[in-house]
């Protein structure tokens, strides 16, 4: 989160979501009552060395790294904090003064302090007074949280162990010392809130949340039968796909099989971040797909979808919707569906923070795309994410405007194919290509015989595929795609880019 915002945060002063307290070089008394309160009421974010006011004092900079060491080591430990809930402070300097920034999300879970509940109003925490106020907390919760739905029929028996494996090496691979990266199976889905209280009998079971994390694939479809995730590649055959995969596994597998066919159907550009190689289409996909595994509602029988067009990536999924709107940098509250699942995928690094994916993608995205910008709404059906793979505004070629399927073209008169420079049609084969065709019609042999090949290349095959779909050449004989006679020659965005660029020398 950037220094502006969390100004502008602090300058609205404390309410239901903002606490300030005086730090110095240890620990205020009474932090876990507010983290307590946060966890339980609606989330909140606690700023250390911030007086009442508002005014910045500071923590001891000596004491920054013992303190949040603290912080972090006492919200795993159950004997301050019941349930436990794995914090992750930061610091941030404002006006040369250390701050200690801590994001507390909503929790599905009930949490205690010295054996006391906490809430939060607008005037502060609060203890839980009477049988009503906790009846009151505990439908909300359930009535909001379906990921602690109590799954009676599963046990210990009904997961994988080797997923528990697995979780354990990201862990330790996100973060050499993680504190649960040594627990055994049992103490890991206790201390990350997999078990849940049946209201019926009063018994510890296993949560919704724990059996889509570590169950088996029967066990999962028993639970939640219409449970999965649809991955559709729809790039010449929009009506239905050209491939497809579809997941009903658990969400540490769901992750890497949805990562797996993005990295199959997208391109991955070389981006250099100060001197480090980063991908582009991992930075982004990261946060989209770790967005609709963390936040949809399991319970629906609506898929959650990855859509590959040739334009753009959708990625929609049912959730409880929170704003009716269209989310933006501005106007961004994060809150999280399935805080046990978003919390445990913190932990094995698959993204940041809550609130990360929105910041990640309209930071990374424009790079990937020159300049386009994502689109995040809720609507009445759910959670929409539209990644445009191509900006409009710099868009050299109709078919990139194509509708989603189903949908009324609409008319965009002021969006004229703009032509892009030579740069921006391909490597120098493909300019090659194009210039032998502004002369003749050609099919793939004899454009390598006049490019000087003694046989069409790989490379020149890609090339060619390339300027088919920007539409600057075509096939003569389109029905036969693979016919022995099959030449190519320019469209009129084609021999719209020769003019240009012979007026440009």
């Amino acid at each position: 989160m950037n220094i502006k915002h969390l100004l502008d945060i602090i300058a609205h002063g404390e309410g239901l979501h903002t606490e300030f307290k005086k730090a110095g070089s240890h620990l205020p008394d009474n932090l876990f009552d507010t983290v307590c309160a946060f966890l339980n009421t609606d989330g909140g974010m606690i700023f250390l060395g911030v007086s009442d006011n508002g005014s910045i004092v500071g923590v001891d900079t000596e004491s920054v790294s013992q303190i949040k060491i603290d912080i972090a080591n006492l919200s795993n430990n159950p004997q301050k904090i019941d349930l436990p809930y794995l914090l992750f402070p930061y610091e941030i300097k404002i006006d040369e003064k250390s701050i200690i920034v801590i994001q507390v999300p909503l929790s599905s879970q009930i949490h205690k302090h010295k054996n006391e509940i906490f809430l939060r109003s607008e005037d502060g925490d609060y203890r839980i007074q009477g049988t009503h106020q906790l009846a009151g907390l505990i439908n909300r919760k359930l009535g909001i949280f379906t990921e602690q739905r109590s799954i009676r029929f599963a046990g210990i028996d009904d997961l994988r162990p080797d997923i528990f494996d697995r979780a354990r090496r990201l862990m330790r691979s996100y973060n050499s010392q993680h504190p649960w990266a040594d627990l055994n199976n049992e103490e890991l889905l206790k201390i990350a809130g997999f078990y849940t209280t049946d209201t019926e009998t009063g018994k510890q079971t296993l949560s919704l949340a724990g059996l889509l994390m570590f169950g088996n694939d029967i066990a999962i479809q028993q639970a939640v039968p219409a449970y999965k995730f649809d991955c559709l590649l729809r790039r010449e055959n929009e009506d239905r796909y050209d491939d497809r995969l579809t997941i009903r596994t658990n969400l540490i597998d769901a992750y890497d099989q949805m990562m797996g066919f993005v990295g199959k159907h997208l391109n991955d550009p070389f981006y250099l971040e100060g001197d480090m190689r980063i991908s582009l289409r991992d930075k982004i996909f990261r946060e989209a797909v770790s967005n609709i595994v963390s936040h949809r509602e399991y319970t629906s029988a609506a898929p959650a979808r990855l859509l590959i067009y040739k334009n753009r990536v959708i990625l929609d999924n049912p959730t409880v919707q929170q704003h009716f709107e269209e989310i933006t940098l501005e106007n961004l509250r994060p809150f999280s569906k399935n805080p046990t699942i978003c919390k445990f995928m913190i932990q094995l690094g698959r993204f940041d923070e809550l609130g990360s994916g929105v910041r990640n993608i309209n930071k990374y995205l424009p790079l990937y795309t020159n300049g386009a910008k994502p689109v995040f709404k809720e609507t009445i059906h759910g959670f929409k994410l539209t990644i445009p793979l191509i900006n409009e505004d710099t868009a050299d070629t109709n078919g990139q405007f194509d509708p989603e399927p189903g949908a009324r073209p609409k008319s965009r008169p002021e969006l004229r194919p703009k032509l892009r420079p030579e740069s921006k049609i391909g490597s120098p084969l493909a300019v090659k290509v194009i210039k032998l065709l502004s002369k003749k019609e050609a099919g793939k042999a004899q454009l390598a015989s006049e490019l000087g090949h003694k046989t069409v290349s790989g490379e020149l095959k890609k090339q060619i595929k390339r300027l088919l779909e920007i539409k600057v050449i075509e096939m003569t004989i389109p029905e036969k795609p693979n016919s022995r006679l099959q030449q190519y020659r320019l469209t009129d965005q084609g021999k719209a880019y020769c003019t240009k660029e012979g007026k440009q020398k």
